[in-house]
């Protein structure tokens, strides 16, 4: 910028501007891309991705949740994007390539709006409006779940039939996807989460921290288990422990029992033998008054998170406590709501009140490994799904298909309400949209049809994945609801259109709906708002290389002496 011939910068030199409609295209383009990668792993047919990170590790999903976050995205539009698809993840689990595939679709029908010289806010507007409409008549269309007590047998098992139907629909777009695998995880997830459930005030909540999945190689899916209780993939630490306590009085220790060295650096100065036998005698006796100690509240299983001196597994194994150490923190988290008892990072301070109860703590042999098994805890909310399977890739993938199914059910139970999946929800939204886009006036009216249109992207892509005609597809679904069949949808596995979704149990949960739509209706307007990208100039390598020496010189230097 000059005036009167003098030049004016406010901005670094070498920072990189773009500014109106071209960075918003600009924006525009990278969310599409983005969008472009994840379509074609949309639904029951949906393709797998492999990605290689930097160290070569091999990841082979369909899971958008999984694939956006390995991929090493560097454009600010589309990391907006991945923000988006995470935030999904960790509200409801489920729905993360939707989302992004959706905002995408909608910043693509924007694009043309925009071509037609229509204003970014105009848009923003409709596009808010239309999402109003489209989550009232998610509720309009929805269907109550019969969730029973599920305190009672009789509302357990009622509950659990229910739920494995709406679990179908979500387990079966994974790639673990055969059919007797599928209904032994479906079974499994259903049973964890329901067991998993507890009663909040007057409604059901599923608490998914009672939920462990534990993974060994070896076997096959097939090969897998639910344990009410906890699994530890470690193995009892001692040959003279035993193997197996009955009503097991468990002590959860945050402490080693060990020596600790002292902080400051100190030397001993020994004359003679007798020095180093006093020496070892007082370190043994010490480690004995621990292990007294735990003998004293009634401890007869000891889980440390810490590490245990061999000569302390002596003094527990003459006891005849099993011990085991180095458990992960969350596992001695999930220990301490199972078995009641509370984790204390003071041997001195432990107390009977403070230990945990098991009806059973075994050591068992899963495959060629050990694993301490921890069942009829005093919780018995707490449940480990034992997996089994030929690799990691295939282990890693089935641990997030049942991740997404228990959420699932924790969506479910939370909001008792779903509509027919197969984008037949989406077609029907986008045939209301539009009729309501009719009553609309104004520019408004075109952001509600180019929203309807987006939506409708969703039952397009899967069509295109069942190797169908998408055009003539679109058509026949737009006509079936015409008619009034508002659970009419596309049945991806044959290749073909279905009256109604839910009698082949295609069917989705309304409140992963109402997220999807809410969160890319704010990425899309996000989007759509910036009119001006401005990026900091990159560093110029001699200052970079001059830094590095610089550091590099101060980490050599040594301290002066005086």
């Amino acid at each position: 910028m000059a005036a009167y011939g003098i030049p004016v910068l406010i901005l670094k030199e070498g920072t990189q501007r773009t500014v109106g409609r071209q960075a918003l295209r600009s924006n525009i383009l990278a969310a599409r891309a983005l969008g472009e990668v994840l379509k074609t792993s949309l639904g029951p047919r949906g393709l797998d991705k492999m990605l290689v990170d930097s160290f070569g590790d091999v990841t082979v999903t369909n899971d958008g949740a999984t694939i956006v976050k390995e991929m090493e995205i560097q454009h600010p539009a589309a990391k907006l994007l991945v923000e988006t698809a995470k935030a999904v993840d960790a509200e409801v689990g489920d729905g993360t390539t939707s989302v992004v595939v959706l905002a995408s679709s909608l910043l693509e029908k924007a694009e043309r709006l925009l071509d037609q010289n229509i204003h970014p806010t105009i848009i923003i507007e409709g596009y808010k409006k239309a999402m109003e409409h489209a989550l009232n008549i998610l509720d309009e269309v929805s269907m109550k779940v019969p969730i029973a007590d599920i305190e009672t047998p009789e509302g357990f098992s009622k509950s659990k039939e229910e739920l494995k139907k709406v679990l179908n629909s979500i387990l079966a777009s994974k790639y673990i996807a055969t059919p007797d695998v599928i209904d032994k995880l479906i079974d499994m997830t259903v049973e964890a989460a329901l067991i998993a459930t507890e009663k909040r005030g007057e409604r059901y909540e599923v608490i998914l921290d009672n939920v462990k999945i534990e993974k060994k190689k070896g076997g096959s899916l097939l090969d897998s288990r639910l344990i009410r209780g906890v699994v530890l993939d470690k193995e009892v630490v001692h040959p003279g422990m035993p193997r197996r306590v009955v009503n097991a009085k468990i002590a959860l220790l945050d402490a080693p029992l060990e020596i600790e060295k002292p902080e400051i650096t100190a030397k001993i100065s020994i004359t003679s033998p007798e020095q180093i036998k006093a020496f070892l005698d007082e370190e043994a006796k010490m480690l004995k008054d621990m292990v007294d100690k735990i003998a004293a509240v009634g401890a007869n299983v000891v889980i440390c998170q810490k590490g245990i001196d061999d000569v302390a597994q002596h003094f527990l194994a003459k006891k005849g406590i099993l011990a085991v150490r180095r458990v992960k923190r969350s596992d001695m988290e999930k220990l301490e709501r199972a078995t009641g008892g509370r984790i204390v990072t003071s041997i001195r301070d432990l107390t009977e009140k403070d230990l945990g109860y098991a009806e059973l703590v075994e050591e068992r042999k899963v495959g060629n490994d050990k694993m301490v098994f921890v069942e009829g805890a005093k919780n018995p909310k707490a449940v480990t799904i034992l997996l089994r399977g030929a690799n990691d890739m295939i282990l890693d993938e089935t641990e997030r298909s049942l991740n997404d199914g228990l959420h699932a059910v924790r969506n479910i139970i939370r909001e008792p309400k779903i509509v027919a999946g197969g984008g037949a929800v989406e077609i029907e939204l986008a045939l209301r949209l539009r009729k309501i886009a009719e009553s609309v006036g104004g520019k408004e009216q075109l952001a509600f049809q180019a929203f309807a249109d987006a939506v409708e992207e969703i039952a397009a892509i899967l069509a295109n994945t069942a190797g169908m005609d998408v055009l003539d597809t679109i058509m026949n679904l737009r006509k079936h609801h015409a008619e009034g069949k508002i659970n009419a949808g596309i049945d991806v596995l044959n290749a073909k259109i279905l009256d109604d979704m839910t009698k082949i149990n295609v069917i989705d949960p309304v409140l992963v709906k109402k997220q999807v739509i809410k969160a890319a209706v704010e990425a899309a307007t996000s989007l759509l708002k910036i009119d001006d990208v401005i990026g900091a100039a990159p560093k110029k390598e001699k200052e970079e290389k001059k830094g590095k020496e610089g550091k590099e010189e101060e980490s050599f230097k040594t301290p002066e002496l005086d």
